[in-house]
């Protein structure tokens, strides 16, 4: 029996988070972890009872916004973000966490990451923030990219049957 590491087993995790997203441009999954055990799961989407992307429109698209720039234009909380507010929202401490993202957290979920005093990053698609990897360099987060088979993919293309 071939048993999968604990990194590919909650990297696939983030991937199924991902799933849930409602964002019209990517489909963005964290899941955070301590000593094995799933803490919390976010995924990018409007704030809770709020109409979502997928029913209102993109703001960003509808003001040519490029991927990457001007984060606060958009309706969605990111999915680090989501994350780390469903584990205060019920009293959960991530200190000492992992997270595991299907993206590299861009620079405004890299420094929530790091005041939240999670450790370390596990990223499956890469993301170019140069803020962000400044911010890393100058932290302790401990950064990795890992490989999965994805199964739900970028946009929310099912790639499984």
């Amino acid at each position: 029996m071939n048993r999968k590491s604990k990194d590919v087993y909650f990297a696939e995790i983030a991937d199924l988070v991902s799933s849930r997203s409602t964002c019209l441009r990517d489909q963005v999954g964290a899941v955070i972890v301590k000593e094995s055990q799933i803490l919390s799961t976010g995924y990018n989407g409007a704030p809770k009872g709020l109409p979502h992307c997928s029913e209102v429109g993109c703001l960003r698209e509808q003001m040519g916004v490029k991927s990457g720039e001007r984060h606060e234009l958009c309706r969605g909380l990111h999915a680090e973000q989501n994350a780390i507010i469903q584990a205060a929202y019920h009293g959960t401490s991530v200190r000492g966490a992992k997270m595991y993202c299907t993206t590299r957290p861009c620079s405004i979920c890299t420094k929530m990451i790091i005041n939240a005093g999670i450790e370390e990053i596990i990223y499956i698609d890469d993301y170019e923030d140069a803020l962000a990897a400044q911010l890393l360099k100058e932290s302790e987060l401990t950064l990795r990219q890992i490989v999965i088979p994805r199964a739900y993919g970028r946009n929310g293309t099912n790639k499984v049957g």
